[in-house]
């Protein structure tokens, strides 16, 4: 079947398509259904065929995710579709109860490893591999993961908590543009190529927000400084200085416009990553001040101008090369570099180079024309001149040495400012971003140890999910039916295999410190490494290499320079040199340590081992792996639709070959047979035990124990056979969820894959596992029910009683307040009436004072004035006679008494009557003047009379 594909694909003729559409619709039952299918494991039969032309449908109708097993499919398109990861788009796959049945998406796997990392069984930490080849869009999905993870793990709580979130999250997201600026570059498949490898570790905290990050990077492709491919680029960020500096930091970087530089090829392509101002600002949020930026780019154009500095060859060997003096001169790829200013061109670069690095000019120049050799045991320095070539490998050395540096001080800048405090952070979630698998027309170094790092994470993924999960099949006494798939152990031991492999044979010509030719080289390593099968030699080439048989397909790699850049050798007088520098950002990066010794060139006798490039990066790829390997891995495949960078085109045979090399039909056929959850027996019974009350409750003549005695019977050391008990009577609640789950419509979901009890584990599919936490969440409502039951009842009870005391309390409150009362107006009434009575009794003489005195004092003004019938009218009204014939009545006048009596006249003004047994303090009487009363003191003389009975 292999073949066949291949033949259709190789011819690309429309008799082929037609053949192949024809066998796919037969096999699916038409075309217009494929773009459905957004899980792989469901395409009937699994092919390449099918699962080509699925992901074509799905790629045609721009579904560019889909779902392969434990791997998500992600194709490149070519285009910006903003949509696709906008804010809300983040929220609703985080806010989702189930995000696995929404549209295959790299932010459903961010939400599963964030769900994962909030496990409360047990918290492990995850992974995310992004693999693919160079150009699929690895980077820009590393890019949307970060920002999805600061969008759903910064949920804090305060407002000073809030601050620091977005603090920490702005400083992760702005750690990409520089990043990228300083590592990526434009290759021949990929406008924005990671130069290097970067694993980034999102630290959360036990409540699961981001509390910071930290970043690890892998094997910077420093060679792009000083050379650069036909038709590529230098890193971005040389472009973005020249580009987007203003007219006075020109003026300051002596970089005048139209100047050309030999090691900035191709300036007049302008790419979307050309943005000064984004990395500038970047850098800002950062802690990157800008004198310190300024010092930066200050720094990378004198790398600039390093480059233009040529030689010539020198006529005596005695004698170092001196500078080029004409106007032109033939640079390394048979170009012509102009030169500008006044002065001739390499005496002009050569000054400002010296200039921005703040270096002596002469010390410079010499350093780049004169090599140190220390010979024999007393270390006698001798000064060899050094001819053309190796004076212009000792100024690349110079500039690589200079930004391998510089970058490695921007990381850790940018791990300083976005990592947080060990004890801060409990676990993390890695993004794991690294050069995708190359093959260039010439490979060297680079592409070996980029190839090498794919190859290690293909046999990571063979391991772990593949290989891993077959044999756990097995051991576990499954009923497994293996699949074949495509293993890559047999290139790997060509690559770093013991004792003798390819990084050997070339680490063991650097030891041996002799001139190596690439054609021994080359003769040596198919000499040795005849017998393995991924070891091929291209007998048409010109040039001496060997081929490799990797993974994603064959690969030559010249051995001419192979050795050289292995040793990367670094003179001690370049150093030397630096530490010279009065930059302060040299400084910083080449300090002045006594005891510091250069690695590459041991001296005299006292060698040491070499620490080689491949060597350094082997090391710390097997670091990554150990990291790997602790953590929950999580894959995502980047598919590149065309090698051209265009939308909307779907070029079957590029993608069939990512399809084989990845191995990605026998990952579906896996993943659609096996079972991806696996569980411990003691783990499943902890977490699973509560649905024993299903089986109680569906089951009333069960034998199985109640839950209270399933609890009390097991213990975290329960052994194995006390387990089986449990486990079965768990499993035996499995028909009832099913039926429970099962709709009339959906037979499929009706009858699940059963689950498998092997001899430590338990193992199921994710639509079983679904289906027993929907079983336990409804014992869980249903416990959570009867006790919010119990509570409402508890509570109603007490709130009764104490309504019924306070009723009581109240009623009693209320009587004793009455009876006060009552009893308080009682003796009221009672000292009211007594007063009352005695005061009664004692009327009578008062009334006769209080009647007669009015009397007395009417009769005294009136004794002359008034006479006859008004007198008498005055004395009733006085006396308050009852209304009848005043004849009845007979007054008499005070002259008919004996004697007489003299009365004072009292003055105009109130009087005051005190009584003495009175109920009153006192009484005022204020009646009011009479036109006849008598002022003065004069007496008046009244005749004393005796009144009538009144």
């Amino acid at each position: 079947m292999l073949q066949q594909v291949n033949g259709h694909s190789s011819g690309s003729d429309a008799q082929g398509g037609k053949s192949l559409r024809e066998d796919l619709q037969e096999f699916l039952g038409g075309e217009a259904l494929l773009h459905e299918l957004d899980d792989l494991t469901k395409v009937n039969p699994v092919t390449l065929e099918t699962v080509l032309r699925c992901l074509q449908a799905r790629y045609a109708a721009d579904m560019f995710y889909t779902s392969a097993g434990c791997t998500l499919v992600a194709l490149n398109p070519f285009k910006p579709v903003p949509q696709l990861y906008s804010p809300a788009l983040m929220r609703e796959y985080h806010a989702a109860p189930q995000p696995q049945k929404l549209r295959p998406h790299i932010f459903a796997v961010g939400e599963q490893t964030y769900r994962n990392v909030q496990s409360l069984i047990e918290p492990v930490n995850q992974s995310i591999i992004v693999s693919g080849e160079s150009g699929a869009g690895k980077t820009w999905t590393s890019r949307c993961l970060m920002k999805f993870y600061a969008v759903v793990a910064a949920s804090p709580t305060s407002l000073e908590s809030h601050k620091i979130a977005e603090r920490i999250e702005q400083r992760i997201l702005n750690s990409n543009p520089v990043m990228e600026a300083f590592g990526n570059a434009c290759t021949l498949r990929n406008n924005n190529s990671s130069r290097f490898g970067k694993f980034i570790q999102l630290q959360l905290n036990s409540a699961q927000q981001m509390t910071g990050a930290a970043v690890q990077t892998y094997l910077l492709e420093k060679t792009r400084v000083t050379c650069q491919a036909s038709s590529e680029r230098n890193f971005h960020i040389f472009y973005q200085i020249c580009k987007g500096a203003s007219v006075d930091e020109r003026l300051q970087w002596h970089l005048p416009e139209g100047a050309s530089f030999s090691w900035l090829p191709n300036p007049e392509r302008t790419l979307e990553e050309d943005c000064f101002q984004v990395t500038r600002e970047a850098m800002l949020h950062l802690g990157i001040d800008i004198p310190t930026q300024n010092n930066i780019f200050q720094v990378l154009a004198g790398l600039l101008h390093l480059g233009n500095i040529w030689f010539a060859d020198s006529k005596d060997e005695a004698q170092s090369c001196q500078l080029m003096d004409d106007a032109k001169c033939e640079n390394k790829d048979g170009g012509l570099c102009i030169s500008f200013g006044h002065t001739p061109r390499e005496q002009g670069s050569i000054r400002t180079s010296a200039s921005l690095l703040q270096l002596p000019e002469d010390p410079l120049l010499e350093t780049l024309q004169i090599r140190t050799i220390r010979a024999g045991r007393q270390q006698q320095v001798f000064q060899k001149p050094c001819s053309r070539a190796e004076c212009d490998t000792r100024r690349d050395c110079l500039a690589k040495l200079v930004y391998a540096r510089l970058f490695d001080w921007l990381v850790s800048v940018i791990n300083s400012s976005i990592c947080a405090d060990p004890d801060s952070w409990t676990t993390f979630i890695g993004l794991l971003d690294v050069y995708g698998f190359e093959s260039f027309p010439s490979n060297s170094l680079e592409q070996l140890c980029i190839n090498y790092a794919n190859e290690k994470l293909q046999q990571h993924f063979v391991a772990h999910y593949l290989r891993a999960q077959q044999e756990e099949y097995a051991v576990e006494g499954l009923d497994w039916s293996f699949v074949n798939y495509q293993d890559n152990q047999a290139c790997l031991d060509l690559i770093e295999g013991s004792p003798i492999s390819i990084c050997s044979l070339i680490n063991e010509e650097c030891r041996l410190n002799r001139p190596s030719s690439a054609a021994q080289l080359q003769t040596r390593i198919e000499s040795t490494l005849a017998g393995s099968p991924c070891l091929g030699h291209n007998k048409l080439s010109r040039e001496p290499s060997f081929i490799v048989v990797h993974y994603a397909g064959p690969v030559q790699y010249h051995t001419a320079g192979l050795v050289e850049k292995n040793k990367d050798p670094v003179p001690p007088e370049l150093t030397r040199l630096l530490q010279q520098s009065q930059d302060p950002l040299l400084k910083v990066l080449f300090p002045m340590d006594p005891e510091e010794k250069s690695q590459e060139e041991p001296s005299g006798q006292s060698r040491a081992p070499v620490l080689t490039v491949v060597s350094k990066f082997k090391a710390s790829l097997e670091q990554l792996l150990q990291v790997l390997h602790s953590t929950t891995p999580h894959y995502i495949r980047c598919i590149k639709p065309n090698s051209q960078g265009q939308a909307h085109t779907f070029l079957q045979e590029e993608v069939l070959s990512q399809l084989e090399a990845c191995g990605l039909v026998e990952t579906i056929h896996i993943s659609a047979a096996g079972f991806p959850i696996r569980i411990p027996h003691q783990n499943f019974v902890e977490r699973y035990e509560l649905l024993r009350r299903l089986c109680t409750r569906t089951s009333p003549g069960s034998h199985s124990p109640s839950p209270d005695e399933g609890h009390s019977e097991w213990s975290p050391h329960t052994k194995g056979a006390t387990l089986q008990p449990l486990l079965q009577d768990i499993l035996h609640t499995l028909p009832a969820l099913t039926q429970a789950a099962a709709t009339p419509g959906d037979p499929a979901e009706a009858t699940p894959v059963p689950v498998h009890c092997g001899r430590t584990k338990v193992f199921m599919t994710d639509s079983m596992l679904e289906l027993l936490e929907c079983g336990r969440a409804q014992v869980l409502e249903q416990c959570a029910c009867c006790i919010q039951g119990s509570w409402r009842r508890h509570r109603h009870r007490k709130q009764e009683r104490q309504r019924q005391a306070a009723t009581l309390i109240q009623a009693a409150i209320r009587s004793w307040l009455a009876r006060k009362h009552i009893q308080r107006m009682h003796a009221a009434a009672t000292a009211i009436k007594r007063t009352w009575q005695k005061w009664r009794a004692q009327t009578s003489l008062l009334e006769a004072i209080i009647r007669l005195w009015p009397l007395g004092l009417v009769l005294a003004n009136a004794a002359v004035g008034v006479r006859g019938f008004q007198r008498k009218l005055v004395v009733w009204a006085c006396l308050q006679l009852p209304m009848g014939n005043p004849s009845s009545y007979a007054v008499q006048t005070a002259q008919e008494q004996a004697g007489v009596t003299s009365i004072r006249a009292l003055p105009q003004g109130s009087i005051k009557f005190h009584c003495r047994k009175s109920p009153l303090p006192y009484a005022d009487i204020c009646p009011e003047p009479s036109l006849h009363s008598v002022t003065g003191f004069n007496q008046i003389l009244l005749e004393r009379h005796s009144l009538g009975h009144m």
